[in-house]
Parts: C-alpha cells; sequence; structure tokens
C-alpha cells in the first residue's frame, strides 16, 4: 500500500497516554525527546504533554487529524511511538491503531 498512514493520520496521537522512561530524554539522550514536551510523573517515568488531557492530544501532532496530521518529533519519538502498530505504514492495523481510528471516525486499516 502506497499510503503512509503511520506518519499522516495522527489517531494514535489523539488516543492514548504515552509514557515512557526518563533516559529518553533529550537531557539524558542526545536526540531525545525534548524535555519541554513532557510532564514528569515519576523517578522511572515520564509522560507526553497532552496526552492526559480529555480528549488525549500529544503536544507533538500537528494538523487535522486523518486528514494531514504529522508528528513534529517523528525522529526523536519515544518508544510507545516507535513501537505502536508496528505494521500501519504498509496499511495493516492491529487492534489498538483500529480503536484509535475508530476514536476519531476514521476505518480501520
Amino acid at each position: 500500500m502506497s499510503d503512509d498512514y503511520c506518519t499522516r493520520c495522527g489517531a494514535c496521537c489523539a488516543a492514548f497516554r504515552v509514557d515512557f522512561h526518563p533516559s529518553e530524554l533529550a537531557s539524558v539522550t542526545p536526540g531525545g525527546v525534548s524535555d519541554a514536551l513532557t510532564v514528569p510523573l515519576t523517578a522511572r517515568l515520564v509522560r507526553m504533554r497532552g496526552t492526559d488531557e480529555a480528549p488525549p492530544r500529544c503536544i507533538a501532532l500537528d494538523g487535522e487529524i486523518g486528514v494531514k496530521a504529522r508528528c513534529s518529533i517523528y525522529a526523536s519519538r519515544p518508544s510507545p511511538c516507535r513501537d505502536f502498530a508496528p505494521y500501519a505504514a504498509l496499511g495493516i492495523g492491529e487492534d489498538a491503531c483500529d480503536r484509535a481510528r475508530s476514536r476519531h471516525g476514521l476505518r480501520p486499516l
């Protein structure tokens, strides 16, 4: 499939909390996630800003979901985002991807 859903859909960026270890922060790892885009939760956990809101929307998401959306930090996104729906770029979804898309009125992959 030629459409790269994973870099233009954005549904997952506005459906789930994104928590990860602080070792992925730019202050610890060069090229990591900017500390300013996160909220500390515990000594071992940070969260992307906006993903704990109701409704959630990651601070790094630009554009309109399902129309033209992109992650503004795609190259340095945290591990939960890297690991999410690994085959979406091929047009192959999974349950979590399909749930996120459904929340925004989009068809499953």
